[in-house]
């Protein structure tokens, strides 16, 4: 936080109040409000002190308040008054521990500024976060947190987890000293490029000339224990990181192509600070697709920056500094970005359910550092922001369609987070979700789907797939500020709740119909033994037919959409030449399909749908054959549509409101899957003649003749 977010507040608050307007200001680190007129009053500010601490950090500014309601509110500058500086110095003293013993908090709470505002003043009041291993603290027996706007009461359990933590934390590896290495290890000159930082915006601590002067300022960040150096006192400012980390003051960054001479390996070593800038700046060299003309020049990223920045420190930061190995970047052009990283997860953010019929591998959010020392400091060279914002990031990236779905995969001491280029919402889901138009739609009440319920269906489709073979993806919450989607996908049924499911992580699921595999059963019944005695690939050919002629609105659907839907459900590589080849081979399969009579050219296109044996065996076989009428050439099977003729004669009989049920009973289609799938088919046909029209999922009404 710096004086110039204040401002620019303060200069937009003065427009707002010349204008006689209102406009939310307020953030989740600023919070604006009046200057109590009495101490009782000023428990709503050591509140919201309170959320600042346990959350992100924040900025009291005293002195404007809000007047009126509605359309009316305004905001009135009201000034700061000096009766209330003794209260506004209290702040730091007025926090407790659960058990209601004094904490200090006074490293937080940097002297307050009175600035002139139009002709008066206001105070300021930079509030720093806690370290993540201090807290939460309390105010009046209870601990807040920042929402939004608002503050909070944070609940027992959340509690109890922190404190589960903060006994962790007094044994993190950072705080591991390293054998024979004392202050004089130390540079000086990092140490005040430390302090410089730290000393933003308001002077906390002086620079230091020597060590000896040091010492102190080093026992107090924990740099030193016991006058021996801490693996985190290496990583900041040791003068010969490489010397007495190990590899844990190396990355190792390369290039994953098949020409040796592409590969650009190269190995950083040094601080945990020129770690991340060197890092960040390979892989900014390495992601670059191609040179912006519209805006002057510029590279052209295949991923994020804001992403790839994040991603860098949040592993470097997160990394288990016990294990004597280094951090690994690579790059494979065209499909993703990996870093692994020494160390795993902790259990209690996993949920796995491996085995369970729908299995699951997914990773809570979560903003606690595994080195909440370490973290404070790359807070201070704002390399760290905290409360899980590198899987926030991750997930309103993905969600905001500027990535494929991220994952993670988990081995033996190791950790790898894979950014995936391209979109979460790409031809493979547009596709999707047009092979399942007709049956959205019915669960949608004739409604279709908003581009945002596209992305979060799409992102709960894609960690299924991703969780089924063996990767791990993030969590996606009502916290992700998608609640809104999330509930109106559950309501319409196209998501569900995971028995692994609890209160706080409701886990969803996609509906089944949209990610089923295999139609053998239907098709077994449509075409007995001769759906048996087909090749395996003709198999899964028939089955994306029998899926767009019973879910989608099309009549048929062609070889090269069969193709791409089996291309991508393989895995098939992005080859021009490989997917030719693939796509010659479903034409031939559409070909020998059609030989043998099990689908058919649809009239008008260039689909293919199911030649349907079910209504002859059923209704023909039964009945004596008919000759055709004189002068009049016998019909083709082709031709011979009985059933779609039965039900126009239906129609043409009944008025008002007709069921699916109804109809496939009355034109004698068998009270089967495979024969309420047919009536349906015939349903939508009649609807595209005009015959009949659809009132909602399910019924339909005879269109009325003109006269």
């Amino acid at each position: 936080m710096s004086l110039q977010i204040i401002e620019n507040t303060l200069a937009r608050l003065s427009e707002l109040i010349d204008q006689d307007r209102f406009e939310e200001l307020e953030t989740d680190t600023l919070e604006i409000k009046p200057v109590p007129p009495t101490g009782g009053e000023w428990k709503e500010r050591y509140k919201s002190a309170n959320a600042f601490l346990n959350t992100r950090g924040g900025i009291l500014l005293l002195g404007i308040k809000e007047s009126g309601s509605g359309l009316e509110r305004r905001y009135v500058h009201t000034g700061w008054t000096p009766d209330g500086e003794n209260l506004l110095k209290e702040l730091p003293k007025r926090f407790t521990s659960r058990d209601g013993k004094p904490v200090d908090v006074g490293q937080s709470f940097p002297p307050p500024q009175i600035l002139e505002f139009r002709s008066s003043t206001v105070a300021v009041q930079f509030i720093d976060e806690l370290p993540a291993d201090r807290k939460f603290v309390f105010f009046d027996g209870q601990a807040y947190r920042r929402v939004l706007t608002g503050d909070h009461k944070l609940t027992s359990q959340e509690i109890d987890r922190q404190e589960e933590y903060r006994e962790e934390a007094l044994q993190a590896r950072e705080l591991q000293t390293i054998p024979g290495l004392g202050e004089s290890g130390l540079s000086l000159e990092r140490l005040n490029d430390f302090i410089y930082q730290l000393n933003q915006p308001v002077r906390v601590e002086t620079m230091k000339t020597d060590m000896s002067q040091a010492r102190p300022f080093l026992v107090r960040r924990s740099f030193l224990v016991d006058g021996k150096v801490t693996t985190l006192g290496a990583l900041v400012c040791a003068q010969h990181p490489g010397d007495v980390l190990g590899f844990r003051a190396h990355a190792h960054c390369y290039v994953d192509a098949p020409q040796e001479v592409a590969r650009d390996k190269q190995d950083f070593v040094g601080s945990v600070l020129q770690l991340m800038d060197s890092s960040l700046g390979y892989l900014l060299r390495n992601t670059q697709r191609g040179i912006s003309a519209r805006q002057g020049g510029i590279s052209v990223l295949e991923y994020p920056e804001e992403l790839l920045r994040e991603t860098v420190n949040n592993a470097l930061a997160h990394r288990d500094y016990a294990i004597d190995r280094q951090v690994i970047v690579a790059v494979k052009p065209g499909s993703h970005v990996s870093i692994q990283n020494p160390g795993a997860f902790r259990p209690h953010l996993l949920i796995e359910r491996p085995d369970d019929p729908v299995p699951l591998r997914r990773i809570l959010p979560e903003a606690k550092p595994r080195n909440p020392k370490l973290a404070d400091v790359l807070r201070v060279f704002r390399k760290w922001e905290g409360r899980g914002i590198g899987m926030a990031t991750l997930v309103d990236l993905c969600l905001a369609n500027r990535i494929d779905l991220p994952y993670y995969s988990l081995k033996t001491q190791e950790v790898g987070l894979f950014l995936c280029g391209g979109k979460l919402l790409d031809d493979r889901m547009e596709r999707l979700f047009k092979g399942f138009d007709r049956y959205i739609g019915d669960k949608l009440d004739g409604g279709v789907l908003t581009s945002t319920q596209k992305l979060v269906l799409s992102y709960v489709i894609k960690s299924e797939w991703a969780n089924e073979q063996g990767r791990y993806t993030v969590l996606l919450t009502p916290d992700n500020n998608h609640f809104a989607e999330l509930r109106a996908l559950e309501q319409a049924g196209l998501i569900s709740k995971h028995s692994a499911s609890t209160a706080h992580y409701p886990v969803f699921v996609p509906d089944r119909t949209l990610v089923r595999k295999s139609y053998t059963p239907e098709l077994r019944e449509l075409f007995g033994t001769r759906f048996d005695s087909l090749a395996p690939f003709q198999k899964e050919v028939l089955g994306v037919v029998f899926r767009f002629i019973r879910y989608s609105r099309e009549s048929g659907v062609s070889a090269k959409e069969a193709s791409f839907e089996l291309w991508a459900a393989q895995g098939g590589p992005d080859n021009i030449k490989a997917f030719d080849a693939f796509y010659r081979k479903t034409r031939r399969a559409f070909n020998d399909l059609e030989k043998s009579a099990l689908v058919e050219k649809r009239a008008g296109t260039h689909g293919f749908g199911l030649r349907q044996p079910t209504g002859r065996r059923v209704a023909e076989a039964s009945k004596p054959r008919t000759q055709p009428a004189p002068g009049r050439p016998p019909k083709t099977a082709r031709q011979r549509r009985p059933f779609q003729d039965l039900a126009r004669q239906f129609f043409s009989n009944h008025g008002g409101r007709q069921e699916v049920d109804v109809v496939r009973e009355s034109i004698g289609l068998p009270d089967s899957i495979a024969g309420r799938n047919q009536a349906r088919n015939i349903l939508v046909r009649l609807c595209t003649d005009g015959v009949i029209r659809r009132l909602s999922p399910g019924a339909y009404e005879r269109v009325a003749k003109k006269s």
